[in-house]
């Protein structure tokens, strides 16, 4: 594993465990998941970001972890993207979403080679 990589696997790891449970501490990510519309969805991608935040730097010892961590990453920021493009935000408030994808489909596809 490169040092880049991990770079990428904490850099990842930590936003994701920050913004999972800043939803727990912060008025502003409800706020947002009620600007996507998708409020019912907000505790269900809480959990899952802390748990692939998690699963990143667990997959630092066990490869499986990693490859579904930073596959359910890519798939969730994926979903994140589609979100940004349908209710249109802006390239610059969608950016995060695509720049966390591109990592996480990096990690994954590191994580198989």
């Amino acid at each position: 594993m490169s040092v880049i990589d991990l770079i990428l696997i904490w850099f990842s790891a930590l936003s994701f465990l920050f913004y999972g449970l800043s939803f727990y501490t912060s008025r502003h990510m409800k706020d947002e998941f009620k600007r996507y519309g998708l409020e019912k969805f907000a505790l269900m991608t809480s959990i899952l970001q802390i748990l692939g935040g998690a699963g990143l730097i667990i997959g630092l010892q066990i490869q499986p972890i990693l490859l579904i961590s930073s596959a359910g990453l890519s798939i969730l920021m994926l979903f994140g993207c589609g979100v940004r493009l349908k209710i249109k935000d802006s390239f610059q408030q969608s950016l995060p979403a695509l720049c966390y994808f591109i990592i996480n489909s990096y990690l994954f596809y590191s994580a198989l080679h």
